[in-house]
């Protein structure tokens, strides 16, 4: 075993799964009269049903992705796309099931309600079983609610925006996502509220051989501002759990959005999430992404920056290891003059874990005077593990300033021997290292979720070091 190769990590403190059990689970497969079931279950306006019918017909006419990871594995004929868990939706702690409850528990949703947070959501399998808000929030007109709720009481504020900054033609798993969607998490920010303090929607995966397609939805209105965090966590099973959730983020003129995520997802899970972002005059669009779980990846958030003067900044983090393949990346399109992008990508592999940065930036013909810098850093820990960037630049006006750098290494037992001459144990001289490589993306979070994100680097670098 060489010096930077790690064992595989004990993952007790998310890998704990309750009982299979539900008030209701949909048959596997995908079929059109699936889908009126869900409907039917979800008591979906007239619409809606309509909306999911033609999404399944997309889904059968597009093909899957011909590039990056090898989905074949995934049949969606084994795939139960809706759990109902034993909970209706809850504003108390205490009314949650005790099951439930003690899952959140043992994940420190609660404390961290409690200490650091405007507004909580909770997901468990398919719905939404607990949701609150601080009070002054609501006294200023700020909505944050689950989707099923906002479907109802805020129809049209919904029907203008679902699925229109992400539509079904989009990709394979979009479609997928518009015919078989449950829970998620509706935001409205109304013009010129400052939230504070950070709302937080957190998504947990029991049931095995299932899927979880929560829809995010937030809308940042002028003037407002907002960030928002999201955590998923899922137990690992024998087969396949499938994540293809949707976040659609709409940031208007001069308002500001902070979208933070930390994804852990279990290891036997292909995460196929999308997420996009429409960015208005003078706005801004923050995004900062963990990625730490997951067999497959395939996540790549987008901003589209519309309006002119209009700003967004990319900062993430992936970890692969054995058994992981984690393409991940950042696309930004530049739509109008004087916009905007920074984007700054780290990748950690090891244990023959595959790492892929693939990226898009187009700046268009009329993004005259726009800016764009590209930072990718990829840290290998061993001579087995993968690590490959892929950007795709579309500069079609002359009038810009763009960069892009790419470094990719390996710690170095010179590194690691002055370290250790320093006092460090061989172990704690890694872990330095990796936590200093990861940091500018911790920084950016509030310090209960840096935490979490260290704690989540540690348990991948746990084990002996040979």
């Amino acid at each position: 075993m060489s010096k930077t190769e790690i064992k595989e990590i004990n993952r007790n403190i998310y890998e704990f799964k309750n009982k299979d059990e539900y008030d209701f689970k949909i048959k596997k497969g995908l079929t059109p009269e699936i889908i009126e079931e869900i409907s039917n279950q979800k008591n979906d306006p007239d619409w809606m049903r309509a909306f999911r019918l033609k999404a399944l017909q997309v889904y059968n006419e597009l093909e899957l992705p011909t590039w990056g990871p090898d989905l074949s594995e995934l049949d969606m004929s084994e795939i139960a796309t809706y759990v109902r868990p034993k909970s209706q939706l809850h504003n108390s702690w205490e009314d949650v099931p005790e099951d439930i409850k003690n899952t959140f528990d043992k994940l420190g949703i609660p404390e961290a309600e409690k200490t650091s947070l405007a507004g909580v959501g909770a997901q468990y399998d398919s719905e939404v079983v607990y949701h609150s808000m601080k009070q002054e929030l609501l006294e200023q007109g700020v909505v944050y609610t689950d989707m099923e709720t906002a479907l109802k009481e805020y129809p049209d504020l919904v029907k203008s925006h679902f699925m229109k900054c992400v539509p079904v033609y989009d990709h394979k798993f979009v479609a997928l996502h518009g015919a078989v969607w449950s829970g998620g998490s509706f935001v409205y920010v109304p013009k010129g509220v400052k939230v504070d303090i950070p709302l937080q929607s957190y998504f947990r995966l029991n049931s095995p051989e299932s899927g979880q397609f929560e829809h995010t939805l937030i809308i940042v209105d002028e003037g407002a501002s907002l960030h928002f965090i999201e955590g998923c966590s899922a137990p690992k099973y024998n087969k396949v759990n499938l994540h293809a959730g949707c976040v659609e983020l709409y940031v208007k003129d001069n308002a500001y959005l902070r979208y933070s995520t930390i994804e852990n997802w279990s290891k036997n899970m292909l995460n196929l999430n999308t997420k996009k972002a429409i960015v208005g005059k003078n706005a801004k669009m923050d995004w900062v992404s963990g990625s730490f779980g997951s067999k497959i990846s395939m996540l790549y958030p987008m901003s589209i920056l519309n309006g002119e003067g209009a700003k967004t900044e990319f900062t993430g983090i992936s970890f692969a290891g054995k058994g992981q393949n984690l393409d991940n990346g950042f696309k930004v399109v530049h739509n109008s003059e004087n916009t905007s992008s920074v984007i700054n990508a780290k990748s950690i592999s090891k244990n023959g874990g595959k790492c892929t940065y693939r990226s898009l930036v187009r700046i268009g013909e009329n993004a005259k005077h726009s800016k764009s810098s590209v930072s990718c850093e990829s840290l290998m820990l061993d001579d087995i593990s993968v690590s490959d960037t892929i950007p795709v630049n579309d500069i079609q006006t002359d009038e810009v300033e763009f960069s892009h750098e790419a470094k990719i290494g390996k710690i170095s037992d010179k590194t690691i021997f002055y370290l250790m001459s320093r006092g460090l144990s061989e172990e704690d001289a890694l872990g330095l290292i990796v936590r200093g490589f990861a940091y500018p993306i911790s920084k950016e979070l509030p310090v209960e979720y840096a935490v979490e994100m260290n704690n989540l680097i540690n348990l991948e670098l746990e084990g002996a070091i040979g």
